[in-house]
């Protein structure tokens, strides 16, 4: 027993003595590094005085500048690269011991190079992190604009629907990722969107239903105002094309379209949430305003297509409906749309 626990001394002695060697060993090899970090910096500093001392000296020997303006340049360009040297290695210093300091408490350590580069390695692993690359952003979608409905029979020509007075809101949240590893000239854009249609007859009617037909009728008073809304709740889709600029930095790299020229074409599909007219009109010398809910025969599934073409942040944007609003055996009547798009960072 007692030659074992000797041996069992020995062994955790010799064991002690080696992790010592070798925590000093990897104290020196990074002093030694940090001190030829330190010349490289110097030598750089040195051969930068260097060719300034040899432009200067070329000035004088021309007779550009005088004697004393030659020393003036000379002290100042001695001044600038000591501070330079001061500088730059306190920077280093202090770099190092703040990650030093970081790598303490989460069990990474730093790799000085000779080259004058810290690099970052996680005691986890071992590996180098790689530059970051955030392939999908998002934002926040608006569109606005004028809306309509058109069918085989009727076009925005001779319409059923005022021009002016009717509109469409869209608001929603899109992701757009980009498709390829090392370019940026194609992204997929995708995301949902509620979009709000809304319809203004013309010759003081309305939309009323007659069993499975929603037919516009004129209202026996003088309307003030005559609505109908169709509110959808949608998948948009689009491919978006356009240049952009790369902004590598040490650890992270992103692609920026900020004020870039962009396409987008694609289509949406979703459902339909409500249907709603809204009547404003005197009865008796009383103003009266009705809102009036109902199924009104549309269609529960809506699509259609879409593309916008935008500088920056504003496009100009486009939709149609491909499923008319109202069922069959009512006629295909279409939504259409035109007006300005807002993607908000």
């Amino acid at each position: 027993m007692k030659t074992i626990t000797i041996y069992l001394t020995l062994l955790l002695l010799s064991i002690a003595m080696y992790t010592a060697q070798a925590q000093n060993d990897t104290i020196a090899s990074k002093e030694s590094r940090i001190q030829t970090l330190k010349q490289n910096i110097i030598d750089e500093e040195k051969a930068a005085l260097k060719i300034k001392l040899e432009g200067i000296e070329y000035r004088l020997k021309r007779e550009y500048i005088t004697q004393e303006e030659a020393d003036k340049l000379k002290s100042e360009a001695a001044e600038y690269h000591a501070l330079n040297i001061e500088n730059r290695i306190a920077i280093m210093e202090n770099e190092a011991a703040l990650r030093q300091r970081k790598d303490e408490e989460g069990g990474d350590y730093i790799e000085i190079f000779g080259d004058g580069k810290l690099i970052h390695y996680s005691q986890s692993n071992r590996k180098m992190k790689r530059p970051y690359d955030r392939r999908t952003s998002s934002d926040l979608v608006l569109a606005v604009g004028l809306n309509n409905a058109i069918s085989d029979e009727n076009s925005l020509d001779d319409s059923d629907f005022k021009l002016a007075g009717s509109r469409f809101f869209e608001i929603g949240w899109a992701w757009k990722t980009r498709v390829f590893d090392n370019s940026n000239w194609l992204r997929v854009k995708y995301g949902f969107s509620f979009q709000f249609n809304g319809l203004k007859p013309t010759d003081n009617r309305y939309f009323v239903e007659n069993g499975d037909l929603t037919q516009l009728e004129e209202f026996p008073l003088d309307l003030n105002k005559s609505k109908f809304r169709m509110d959808n709740l949608v998948i948009p889709v689009h491919f978006e094309f356009g240049p952009s600029d790369k902004d590598e930095r040490e650890e992270y790299f992103r692609y920026s379209t900020h004020d870039k020229f962009k396409i987008g074409i694609g289509g949406y599909a979703g459902i339909n949430i409500g249907e709603r007219q809204k009547l404003k009109y005197k009865e008796d010398g009383d103003k009266v305003k009705d809102k009036l809910k109902g199924d009104y025969n549309t269609n529960d599934v809506v699509y259609g297509l879409s593309s916008y073409v935008s500088l920056g942040g504003v496009a100009l944007y486009a939709k149609y409906d491909l499923s008319p609003i109202f069922k069959d055996p009512n006629i295909e009547l279409r939504n259409i749309s035109f007006g300005l798009r807002f993607d908000i960072d």
